[in-house]
């Protein structure tokens, strides 16, 4: 029979049967560990973790200072070892956290930078193909007919048709399409001049 591997879930199972408790020599997420560091990161910087610390330690320094020798547990004689340890204890399991958390939002930022280029990109391209748009529709405004070009060419041929009424047919039978091309030139000619 094939073993199963540990590492796969049971389906089967509640998910709080699925995963041991302890994890050992299993690396845990990732992503887990830097949002713990991110929220280590931003308690740290908080004035209410300044306040606490200051407290923490002027009652440290005060106990083992007004007390008498046999309640101290970090004398002043030996320069508050115990203390110091742990404020360097504390600030070097700080620095590589605060680190990570630094590192994980110098990605967030570089992922919005490329996004926002991606954005720029694609506004400059509509931009673009917008004032090609609009240059071709003031081109084609441009070749349309005005009212005052409409009007003008309505009132010439107003005006060759009230000639046309005007004047007798002198066309006979005998007159070919050269003669009427003639008066239909000089009919015109008369009129823009």
């Amino acid at each position: 029979m094939a073993r199963v591997d540990r590492a796969v879930a049971r389906l089967d199972a509640p998910k709080g049967l699925r995963t041991p408790v302890l994890r050992l020599g299993v690396r845990s997420d990732g992503d887990r560990f830097g949002r713990f560091s991110e929220a280590f990161a931003r308690a740290m910087g908080t004035s209410g973790f300044l306040i606490g610390m200051t407290v923490f330690v002027a009652v440290w320094l005060l106990w083992n200072i007004g007390m008498p020798r046999s309640l101290q547990f970090d004398p002043a004689a030996t320069n508050f070892t115990l203390l110091t340890l742990i404020l360097s204890l504390q600030a070097s399991s700080a620095a590589p956290l605060i680190l990570l958390a630094q590192n994980r939002q110098d990605d967030r930022d570089r992922v919005q930078i490329e996004q926002d280029r991606q954005r720029a990109e694609r506004n400059l391209a509509d931009t673009e193909y917008l004032a090609r748009e609009v240059v071709a529709l003031r081109l084609a405004v441009k070749d349309m007919a005005t009212k005052d070009f409409i009007r003008a060419e309505l009132r010439s041929l107003l005006d060759e048709l009230d000639r046309d009424r005007e004047e007798p047919h002198e066309t006979s039978q005998s007159d070919g399409p050269d003669a009427q091309r003639v008066r239909a030139t000089k009919r015109d000619e008369s009129s823009r001049g």
